[in-house]
């Protein structure tokens, strides 16, 4: 098997990560299985993960090679629907997904079988407490793969954790090349939790420590398909690279300001001319060099990408889209089910 003309079933494909993530599947010369909740022009079987029925005969008529698992409820979710959903899509959807994967063929041999690798989107939520989220440190965190105890503080990243170990157990028990990607932000909508600074001025600010653009993202998600099978197993966190140091963290806590103006003396008067504001506090900075260094990430875009584009008078370098709804949302609204019953539209 070619790994550059793979069968990818891609799980969300309907989503913001999906509809980007497709394409360029197939720019590589893949042939991509889109499976999701809602419609969507890169979704090829309307349903859900949680049904298992569904998902062997997705395996079956495909032939799937390899899989991205980027199906998910998402944190804004939670409002809208009950954790007993969270369990059924996040963790007994991705239990289906690598039971099939790793599923014997005709004969019982499991070194035989034809999937892969399997490609796991995660989210950095999982690693931020209560205690985090409501910045009652004196200094930032710095945050990286090494950072425990992880404590979610809401279902969705509980059952992401638990999502992330059943991969491990699979990985243990089976060999599956499996990699985790613990994403920070790139969603395009507002944040439903700060209405402080406007939506593209937050977006610019959290470049520097907590959000990456979908198109990094993307890249992230080639790469850990690529690479899956020399690693083995491995978790990493992707976010655009920050350019803080740990011992920034005391200051960034108590005047972010004066240490971006250290970093980029001219950010102020670029921020004035937009009416935007810098952030006079951050309470987190996420570390992704070792997606740099060992699975081979390569971020284009940083917050220094914001300035020049500021300096240059061209487009932002992020995606902002306050009408943007989840296909989860939208299935809801339709009708459709997350339980394990196939979904129609």
């Amino acid at each position: 098997m070619e790994h550059n003309k793979m069968r990818i079933l891609l799980t969300g494909s309907s989503g913001w990560l999906g509809r980007h993530l497709a394409p360029r599947l197939r720019r590589d010369g893949h042939l991509v299985v889109g499976l999701d909740v809602a419609p969507g022009p890169e979704t090829t079987v309307v349903g859900s993960i949680a049904d298992r029925a569904l998902i062997d005969r997705v395996f079956a008529e495909h032939s799937i090679d390899a899989v991205v698992h980027a199906g998910a409820l998402h944190k804004p979710d939670v409002a809208r629907y009950a954790k007993q959903s969270f369990v059924d899509v996040n963790v007994t959807g991705t239990l289906n997904l690598l039971e099939a994967a790793t599923a014997a063929t005709n004969d019982g041999d499991l070194r035989r079988r034809r999937c892969d690798r399997f490609v796991f989107t995660s989210t950095t939520s999982l690693m931020i407490s209560d205690h985090i989220r409501e910045g009652r440190g004196d200094t930032a965190v710095w945050i990286d793969e090494s950072m425990t105890p992880l404590e979610p503080r809401n279902i969705y990243g509980v059952t992401k954790l638990s999502a992330e170990h059943t991969c491990r157990l699979v990985n243990l028990e089976t060999s599956l090349p499996i990699v985790v990607l613990r994403t920070s932000r790139f969603f395009p909508e507002d944040d439903d939790t700060h209405s402080d600074l406007p939506g593209e001025n937050m977006k610019c600010n959290e470049l520097l420590h907590r959000r990456l653009t979908v198109h990094d993202a993307v890249e992230a998600h080639v790469v850990a398909l690529e690479r899956a099978p020399a690693i083995g197993f491995g978790t990493f966190l992707v976010s655009a690279p920050t350019p803080f140091s740990a011992e920034d963290c005391a200051a960034l806590k108590t005047d972010a300001a004066s240490v971006i103006r250290r970093y980029f003396p001219d950010a102020d008067g670029l921020y004035a001319g937009r009416g935007w504001s810098l952030p006079r506090s951050i309470d987190r900075v996420y570390d992704s060099r070792r997606s740099e260094q060992v699975l081979g990430v390569r971020y284009r875009t940083k917050f220094a990408d914001v300035l020049d584009a500021l300096r240059n008078d061209r487009p932002l370098p992020i995606d902002h889209d306050p009408s943007y709804t989840s296909p989860a949302l939208s299935a809801k609204a339709n009708g459709h089910t997350l339980s394990a019953k196939a979904i129609r539209p």
